[in-house]
């Protein structure tokens, strides 16, 4: 091809395609091109108003999806066109509040590097030195492509082989993850949680019978007590912490548990950057200073029965000398992992000194019960991160702040439903299909992952590249997959690659080309979350949960499709022509319209009618069953959010969805878990726990508990820690085309503009030989990158300190250096094995690998 007859196009994510080809398909597939020629994703703005000399707007509600905090957010739209953003005021979840992440929204709408057209691989080779060569196609084409891989694994008897891969969802996902792979006849819906917080729900679960996120009640709290989690950066609700920390600083302690100062922290009154992997040993620690000082909260945990103190340091104490009211099996924790637990025990292994633990463990007890144990990633996503978050979340058990008045809570009650059943629509080569295991593993023996309980009931979705690659259990030969990079975004996620070149057909759904979508044979134009789809949300925070609505409030440059509705629709139209009309059967029959009845007639229609099936019971005045009142969907599209009632304080003490109904410091919870586990396997809880690398044997592996963590590298050949963290601006990874995201990169502490840096520690530095700004790179037992140094003392010495978000080599224009080939600085997870907390099928980012530098 002649230079001036090809183009580096936006459309296909920088792959160079003929000129000629990309106008022509763009047109096909009704994409608008401006001039014919233009790369730009903008429309033409209509002039401005001849009197006021700007144009008039309206305030749009919409949704945000750049984290997991999911805010209810109103978008200010002129003539069609996304300008400003800012939080729904109605929403009482986070109110008017918004963070930095909502704003980047709009870079990432108008995009010049978005997928605008569907594009078709046409280089059958794989791998990342292979240009997949992709050309324009329309629509019709690619719908066409996927029906006839359908259709052939069907006829063959191999529907278990299809794969259907989530990353960022609505609640309108089980119509394309759910029901749709189902009817197609595939077990294999694999989701993205088990990379996002699997051990942090955890703990929570087997003390307290929760698996889900937790919210807290700062502003009636009188003591924090932050285990790796930031809430003013990276946790979960950063709008409404945000805004509501300043009056939380002036009523409550904040002491945070962090190798390194993050925003949270330096706005602490108390910082312990103590070594990585040591949360679980200072809480336990301070579970036994609480005992000891007999500063456990009575009215919710119990107390001896003749009121003498017997918690005394090495000694046991006879259970039936304690009557427990709400908990069960304290003095059981007591005698299997306490009693000998001092601060100065801790001291030795944590590098915190033994005077502080005391200090904050009696200060903690003391605001009781209105203080709060909160839990983060950091110390549980983790080898042995499981019983971290056991013990740093059993510490909410014993000052009493489990539903209780500035403690932690779960979600309150909200009515949203689940999408009509589909039993009826599956036939026979469904059924077979569908019995088949999963291709992430999950549920063998070292592969617990017991969510809620239940062996396998989990995903462990970093391990399905492994089943992939070894075709274990089998082959898969076609894969959809939607708003993931799993390349990026998993440890190890060079694995990814291998994995993602042998399967034969694999389409993937995204807003911008990624690393994931180089090994596409079809990459469809995704929609943006916050302006042009159809969905729902829930979430919450602040006592409250609400809903937040997604709708299109903008005029699409170009023919997106939404994901989750749209594309489903589509594909169960074509599969009818083909003779297999039961998915299209099932959307048509039962997806009518609430209101009229009327049955969806396009792909638009059924988005919404959907959405309005899902939600009904939050907008028809005739269903209502709580919270907020609205009448009808036009004013629930109008308001944008529906707000529960108000946290139910102490609701569920005696009623918690465990065993015993109680808060389990001894978790039965869990026993039963393990033991129903090892009887699947035909084994013993003791051989469990060792193929899935943990210490605890016999009953110690039902209490919360210090297990030392699990590192991967030689401390002589690689002598620092690495900490890797998340950043105020990371849009979960897919910030790295904004130039904002570059601009203002130093709001995060320590971090520099416009470069990768990774921090160390200006003593580590000095023995290191590493100076400011130096070219190094970081090198593990498993991958190596390429970053810039900057010095700072916020790290603790011993460790080195990277934020995730960079490295990107096929993203976009700013994301990569040079698109396809050479990445943007370094991305950590292809320094971080692929390891996992096995119990909770949790990936490991923390406290996982040992790393070297090398100057360049």
């Amino acid at each position: 091809m002649k230079k001036d007859e090809s183009m580096t196009s936006a459309g296909s994510g920088g792959i160079e395609i003929s000129r000629r080809a990309f106008v022509k398909s763009s047109l096909a597939a009704g994409a608008v091109l401006g001039s014919g020629l233009s790369l730009s994703a903008f429309t033409p703005l209509k002039k401005a108003s001849a009197q006021t000399g700007t144009q008039t707007g309206q305030w749009l509600p919409a949704a945000c999806q750049g984290c997991t905090s999911w805010c209810a957010k109103q978008v200010y739209v002129i003539d069609g066109r996304a300008v400003k953003v800012r939080g729904n005021p109605h929403s009482k979840v986070n109110g008017g509040a918004s963070c930095p992440r909502a704003h980047m929204a709009l870079q990432q709408l108008y995009d010049p590097d978005r997928i605008k057209v569907p594009m078709k691989r046409t280089n059958p080779e794989k791998g990342r030195d292979q240009d997949p060569k992709f050309v324009p196609v329309s629509w019709d084409e690619a719908l066409d492509m996927m029906a006839d891989r359908i259709m052939e694994l069907r006829k063959k008897g191999e529907s278990h082989k299809y794969m259907l891969m989530r990353g960022r969802y609505t609640y309108m996902r089980d119509i394309l993850y759910g029901s749709m792979t189902k009817l197609i006849g595939s077990p294999n819906n694999i989701s993205h949680s088990a990379i996002c917080a699997e051990g942090e729900k955890f703990g929570p679960y087997y003390t307290e019978g929760f698996w889900g996120y937790r919210q807290y009640d700062v502003e009636n709290t009188r003591y924090i007590l932050l285990w790796g989690a930031d809430p003013l950066a990276a946790n979960r609700q950063v709008s409404y912490y945000s805004k509501a920390w300043g009056t939380t600083l002036d009523q409550a302690k904040v002491a945070i548990v962090e190798p390194r100062l993050s925003a949270t922290a330096a706005k602490a009154d108390e910082w312990i950057p103590a070594k990585p992997g040591y949360d679980g040993a200072l809480a336990v620690a301070m579970a036994h200073v609480i005992l000891t000082e007999g500063l456990w909260y009575k009215d919710f945990v119990g107390d001896f029965k003749d009121g003498e103190n017997r918690f005394i340091e090495g000694r046991e104490v006879d259970e039936d000398l304690f009557a427990e009211k709400h908990s069960h099996g304290v003095v059981r924790w007591w005698n299997l992992a306490l009693k000998d637990k001092t601060p100065q025990w801790a001291e030795k292994i944590s590098g915190v000194e033994a005077a502080q633990i005391r200090r904050v463990a009696v200060e903690f007890a003391e605001a009781a019960p209105r203080a709060i144990s909160w839990l983060g990633g950091g110390p549980v996503m983790q080898v042995r991160g499981g019983y971290a978050s056991m013990a740093c979340h059993a510490l909410n058990g014993l000052v009493g702040a489990c539903d209780n008045l500035g403690g932690t809570m779960v979600s309150n009650k909200e009515y949203t439903s689940g999408f009509p059943g589909y039993d009826q629509y599956l036939d026979d080569i469904a059924k077979k299909g569908t019995q088949h295991e999963k291709i992430d593993q999950r549920g063998r023996l070292e592969f617990p992952c017991l969510k809620k309980g239940k062996s396998g009931g989990g995903v462990i979705t970093n391990r399905a590249a492994d089943g992939i690659a070894d075709e274990d259990p089998y082959e898969i030969k076609m894969a959809i997959a939607y708003m993931n990079n799993f390349n990026f975004s998993a440890p190890h996620g060079q694995r990814w690659d291998k994995a993602l070149s042998k399967i034969p057909f694999l389409v993937h759904i995204t807003t911008n080309a990624s690393e994931f979508s180089w090994f596409a044979d079809l990459v469809l134009p995704d929609t943006h979350h916050m302006f042009e789809k159809w969905g729902y949300l829930k979430s919450t925070g602040n006592g409250y949960r609400h809903v937040p609505l997604l709708q299109p409030i903008i005029d699409m440059p170009f023919d997106f499709k939404i994901d989750e509705t749209e594309i489903p629709f589509l594909l169960g139209k074509k599969l009818a022509e083909r003779g297999f009309d039961n998915l299209h059967r099932y959307h048509v029959e039962q997806f009518a319209d609430p209101e009229t009845g009327k049955s969806p007639e396009d792909e638009k229609q059924f988005s919404e009618y959907a959405t309005k099936i899902a939600t009904r019971d939050l907008w028809d005045p005739k269903r209502y069953k709580g919270g907020d009142k609205i009448n009808g969907w036009e004013e629930f599209k109008k308001i944008g959010v529906w707000n529960s009632d108000p946290y139910p304080y102490r609701a569920r003490w005696g009623k918690m969805k465990t065993e015993t109904g109680k808060f389990e410091f001894y978790s039965q919870t869990l026993k039963t878990a393990l033991e129903n586990h090892a009887k699947k396997h035909d084994t013993n809880m003791d051989h469990v726990l060792e193929v899935c690398k943990y210490e605890a044997r016999g009953e110690l592996a039902f209490v919360p508990h210090h297990e030392e963590p699990y590192v991967h590298g030689d401390p002589e050949e690689y002598p620092l820690l690495f900490v890797d963290h998340k950043a105020r601006l990371n849009r979960e990874g897919r910030s790295a085309n904004c130039s904002w995201y570059y601009e203002l990169k130093d709001l995060d502490p320590g971090d520099v503009n416009y470069q990768d840096a990774a921090k160390f520690n200006p003593r580590d530095a000095a023995a290191l030989g590493i100076e400011k700004g130096d070219k190094i790179k970081i090198i593990s037992p498993v991958g190596e990158i390429e970053c810039t140094t900057t010095l700072w003392e916020g790290v603790r010495p011993g460790c080195v300190a990277k934020c995730y978000g960079q490295g990107h080599w096929a993203y976009g224009s700013r994301a990569a250096e040079v698109f396809g080939k050479k990445p943007r600085g370094g991305n950590n997870n292809y320094i971080l094995p692929a390891d996992y907390d096995r119990l909770s099928g949790a990936s490991a980012y923390y406290s996982t690998t040992r790393v070297k530098i090398v100057k360049l």
